[in-house]
C-alpha cells in the first residue's frame, strides 16, 4: 500500500512539473510599432516617431530576429545570407530608408511583408544594394515621385549677371550750414591770393592755416576732394543746398547702412522716388561719401546730385532712393536655396535615385534674389531651390528616429 502511494506521489509531481513548464512564459514580452517595425520596446506605450500605440509581438523568437535585424540594418529571415536584398515596405521605392525593413531573399522567393501582409518577390520589389543601404548624417533619401508631390524643385548652379540694389531712406538737402562753410573756404582762398606776395611770412602762414581748416571742415561735412577742388576753381557756394534756382539740380542725402556701404562708390547711378509724385522717378549720381559713420544709427551719409528740371523736389522733402550696382558675372545660386543655421550656410545637392546631400557653402555678396558662391559648389551642380526646409526637417526626423532606435538597442 505504501509502495502504491509512493508511485502515485511521483506521478503527481511529474504531472505538476510538466504543467508548470507548459504554462511558464518562454520569454519577455516585446512591443513594436506597426508603422515603424524597427522600433521595439519591452513595455507597452507610444511610438516616439509617430505616436502610434505599440503592438505586442506574438512570439519572442520573431522579436529577437527583428531586433538583431535592426542593429544590422536588415531583417534576416534565415541564417543563410542570400545574394539579393529588397525593401519589404509596401509600394516602397526608397533606397536606404532607415524606417523600412530590408530583407535578404533568394531570387524568385516569395515572402509575406511584416507590415502589410502582402506577398513580395524579387520580381516586384525594388532591389537595394548594400552600399546604398546606409544613410549618412549629411544625406537624406526622398523618393523622386514624392519629391514632385511635395513641391521640391531643383536647378543647376550657373554663372549669372548679378546686380545689387541698395535701398535707403533719403531727404532733399536743406543745408545752409554747409553753404556757410563753403563761403568761409572761398574767403580764405581769396585772402590767401591777396597776400601771397606779402613779405610777412607769418601772415601768409596764418592765411594758409585758415584755408586748410576750412578745407578739413568741408571734408568732415561730407564733401569729396573733387568737389572741394571744383569749389576752389569756381569760387561760388552751392546755393541749391538751401534755395535751388529754377531747373537747378538738388542734393539728396542717403543713409546707407554700415554693412552695405562697401558697395557704394562715387559716380554710381541713383534713382529717387517721391511720395508727392507717385510713379515718377528722378535720376542722379553719387558725388561723395561721408568719412565718418553715425554711431547711433550705424549708417553712412551718402551725398547725391539729383536732376530737378521742373523744381518738383523741394528741400527737406523725404524721398526713397535706390542705388543699382552691377556686380558682373558670378557663379551664383538662388537665395531660396540657402539654409542659414547661424553658424554655417547649407545647400542640398540633388543626387541620383532621390538622394539629397547637405553641402556647406561659402557665399559672397547677396545680389537681387541670388548669392555669389565663393566655395562649395561648381557650375552644373544640381541643387534644391524649393522645399529645402522640408528636406532639412525630413533629414533631422530620420536622424532622430535612427538615434532613438539605436539608443534603445544599446
Amino acid at each position: 500500500m505504501k509502495k502504491n502511494n509512493y508511485v502515485y506521489g511521483i506521478l503527481i509531481f511529474m504531472l505538476i512539473t510538466v504543467f508548470i513548464a507548459g504554462c511558464a512564459p518562454k520569454g519577455k514580452d516585446v512591443y513594436y510599432c506597426p508603422m515603424h517595425p524597427t522600433y521595439i520596446s519591452d513595455k507597452p506605450g507610444d511610438c516616439p516617431i509617430c505616436n502610434m500605440k505599440l503592438v505586442k509581438k506574438e512570439t519572442n523568437t520573431e522579436t529577437k530576429d527583428m531586433h538583431a535585424g535592426h542593429m544590422a540594418g536588415m531583417l534576416m529571415p534565415s541564417k543563410e545570407k542570400a545574394p539579393q536584398e529588397i525593401c519589404l515596405e509596401h509600394n516602397c521605392t526608397m533606397k536606404g530608408c532607415p524606417m523600412h525593413i530590408v530583407v535578404d531573399m533568394k531570387p524568385g522567393e516569395k515572402i509575406s511583408c511584416p507590415v502589410c501582409g502582402d506577398y513580395i518577390t524579387t520580381e516586384n520589389s525594388k532591389l537595394i544594394s548594400a552600399s546604398e543601404k546606409k544613410q549618412t548624417n549629411t544625406t537624406v533619401m526622398i523618393n523622386p515621385d514624392r519629391q514632385q508631390l511635395i513641391g521640391i524643385k531643383t536647378e543647376p548652379v550657373k554663372v549669372r549677371l548679378l546686380t545689387k540694389t541698395i535701398r535707403a531712406s533719403s531727404k532733399i538737402a536743406y543745408d545752409p550750414e554747409l553753404v556757410v562753410v563753403q563761403e568761409e573756404f572761398i574767403q580764405a582762398l581769396n585772402n590767401q591770393d591777396n597776400i601771397k606776395d606779402s613779405p610777412l611770412k607769418d601772415v601768409i602762414a596764418r592765411s594758409t592755416a585758415m584755408t586748410d581748416a576750412a578745407r578739413n571742415k568741408l571734408r568732415l561735412m561730407g564733401m569729396s576732394e573733387g568737389q572741394i577742388s571744383e569749389l576752389s576753381k569756381t569760387r561760388k557756394a552751392d546755393t541749391s543746398l538751401y534755395l535751388p534756382d529754377e531747373g537747378e539740380s538738388v542734393w539728396a542725402y542717403l543713409a546707407i547702412y554700415e554693412y552695405e556701404i562697401g558697395a557704394v562708390k562715387q559716380g554710381q547711378t541713383v534713382e529717387i522716388e517721391a511720395v508727392a509724385y507717385p510713379g515718377e522717378k528722378f535720376s542722379g549720381k553719387v558725388v561723395s561719401i561721408s568719412p565718418v559713420l553715425d554711431a547711433t544709427t550705424r549708417t553712412n551719409q551718402v551725398r547725391t546730385k539729383i536732376e530737378n528740371p521742373e523744381n518738383k523736389l523741394k528741400p527737406e522733402m523725404f524721398v526713397n532712393a535706390k542705388i543699382i550696382i552691377d556686380l558682373g558675372e558670378k557663379l551664383a545660386i538662388p537665395e531660396e536655396a540657402v539654409l542659414d543655421t547661424g553658424m554655417r550656410k547649407i545647400v542640398y545637392l540633388s543626387k541620383a535615385e532621390g538622394f539629397l546631400e547637405a553641402k556647406e557653402v561659402k557665399l559672397g555678396q547677396k545680389a537681387d534674389g541670388h548669392y555669389e558662391v565663393l566655395e562649395g559648389l561648381k557650375e552644373g551642380d544640381i541643387i534644391v531651390t524649393s522645399g529645402n526646409f522640408f528636406v532639412d526637417s525630413e533629414s533631422k526626423l530620420k536622424a532622430a528616429a535612427s538615434g532613438a532606435s539605436h539608443q534603445h538597442g544599446q
